[in-house]
């Protein structure tokens, strides 16, 4: 079996592959380009792996003429710029000591001591230059088959790197086939490990959360968390019921998808726009606005995550021509400027007059006039 895909054919990807091979070393591609490409989807990083020391690879890169960056290494990374194209390149690397967030590694030259350390076996498939595969753990078979597993014994992985948890839940919302399931050893583990969550940074939990909801239909793998207990560590008072309906009304932004959740999203450490945006949403939920006037105050995109959202807490499908409405609330521009009402008026009345305008406007649908509305 091969790989096939443009960034495999990248002129400066094959360069930094035979310069590296010219000096003796090997190139391996590994993680997520391999999974990814095997999986026919979209290749966003190409990571390599090799048995060649940092300082040896920088020289290469630097001695074919490429740009290096030493991201990480310190862990045995650094990125070469090829011809436009970065390019994460780590040394082979075994796990000295760990402590459920941090390794200690050691270099290896063993690709087989590089693939014991890594999570799940789709993640532990390599290539060569040429895209044949090199599968050091019988991995392959589990990728074809859609099977998220962990590398190993799973309660060994998982205390290695607790985060390894969300990670599980995450790839198998991605990657996983949901009429199979959950691999029960690995949920076993997960919750057997709970407590292992809150030794993590909320940054970390926060950010494998809003992977996680990104994917396309996530609901079976929350689910899953909050079943085995994960939901409510990783984001207290988080309900996963009403989530499946909002997947199914439409609702495609993971802000919008947390706000069904609920819980104290605060904890996640979120960036300020991204939890005022949630916020409103979850307000927007208790409101009687319609499609039009959501759409008006907030824009499409909220407007649209209020109204599924919505739907799904209340288990009732959202109402026929909601989009149209929004669509109509999203373009209408008020008609009335405060000028129009100067000189008479001035100050908070004038304020108030404004507002008394437009809600009588909104009302209409957007239809009065200003003359209808000032006659």
């Amino acid at each position: 079996m091969k790989l096939q895909g443009a960034w495999l054919d990248h002129s400066g990807t094959q360069a930094l592959c035979r310069a590296l091979q010219g000096a003796g070393f090997q190139a391996l591609f590994v993680g997520g380009c391999v999974r990814n490409a095997l999986m026919g989807a979209a290749v966003n990083d190409v990571d390599m792996a090799t048995d060649a020391l940092p300082e040896n690879v920088t020289n290469i890169a630097q001695n074919a003429g490429f740009k290096v960056i030493p991201t990480g290494i310190d862990h045995g990374t650094v990125t070469v710029i090829a011809q436009g194209l970065p390019h994460e390149v780590t040394t082979f690397r075994q796990d000295v000591s760990t402590d459920g967030r941090h390794a200690v590694v050691a270099f290896s030259t063993d690709v087989m001591q590089d693939a014991m350390r890594r999570d799940f076996t789709m993640n532990a498939l390599y290539a060569r230059a040429d895209g044949s595969v090199v599968d050091p753990l019988g991995g392959l078979p589990d990728l074809l088959a859609r099977r998220v597993r962990f590398v190993g014994d799973p309660d060994l992985r998982i205390t290695e790197d607790y985060l390894r948890i969300l990670r599980f839940f995450r790839f198998f919302a991605w990657y996983g086939d949901p009429e199979q399931g959950l691999d029960a050893d690995g949920l076993a583990a997960c919750a057997a490990n709970l407590a292992g969550i809150e030794t993590l940074s909320r940054e970390r939990v926060g950010a494998e959360i809003c992977k996680l909801l990104a994917a396309e239909n996530p609901s079976q793998a929350v689910a899953a968390m909050a079943q085995s207990g994960v939901l409510a560590a990783a984001v207290p008072g988080a309900d996963a019921k009403s989530l499946p309906l909002a997947v199914h009304f439409g609702a495609i932004a993971w802000q919008s998808r947390l706000a069904v959740l609920g819980g104290a999203i605060q904890t996640l450490r979120l960036s300020r726009a991204d939890i005022s945006q949630i916020a409103l949403i979850r307000d927007e939920f208790g409101s009687t606005r319609g499609p039009g006037e959501l759409a008006y105050r907030h824009g499409m995109q909220t407007a649209t995550a209020v109204i599924l959202g919505r739907a799904a807490l209340f288990e009732t499908p959202p109402h026929t021509g909601w989009h149209a409405a929004a669509e109509t609330g999203a373009t209408a521009v008020f008609p009335v400027t405060a000028a129009d009402l100067m000189p008479a008026l001035q100050g908070p009345t004038l304020g108030t007059a404004l507002r008394d305008l437009e809600s009588r406007w909104v009302a209409s649908g957007f239809v009065l006039t200003k003359s209808d509305l000032l006659g």
